[in-house]
């Protein structure tokens, strides 16, 4: 997708600073953190959202959240917790339809979120 911003973070095409990368996942800090650890951990394949994921995908909903898990690991963020948000439609605050989790932690974090 030529006008994805991710899409583009994945060619190479625009700038980010990595964090993970294998042949379907890509991970990367958040250029607006909103906390001390943010990083967007996204398919390779555009995918717009949750609600536009197919059947056959299904797969890739496991292995963003078990990489995200393993992200904040290395990081030392399992000690304390984190948190893992994927919004889905504008309502929510998703601004950029390419399905991504936010990994989120290195402070306590409230409720409700929003």
């Amino acid at each position: 997708m030529d006008d994805c911003i991710f899409c583009r973070i994945v060619n190479g095409e625009s700038r980010s600073k990595p964090v993970y990368e294998d042949e379907r996942v890509f991970a990367f800090e958040d250029i607006n953190p909103q906390a001390p650890t943010h990083i967007l951990v996204i398919p390779k394949k555009h995918i717009a959202s949750l609600g536009d994921i197919q059947e056959e995908e299904k797969e890739i909903l496991g292995e963003l959240m078990l990489r995200a898990r393993e992200i904040a690991r290395s990081r030392g963020l399992d000690r304390k917790g984190y948190r893992l948000v994927l919004n889905t439609g504008p309502w929510s605050g998703q601004s950029v339809f390419h399905i991504h989790v936010h990994l989120l932690g290195g402070r306590p974090m409230g409720w409700p979120p929003g």
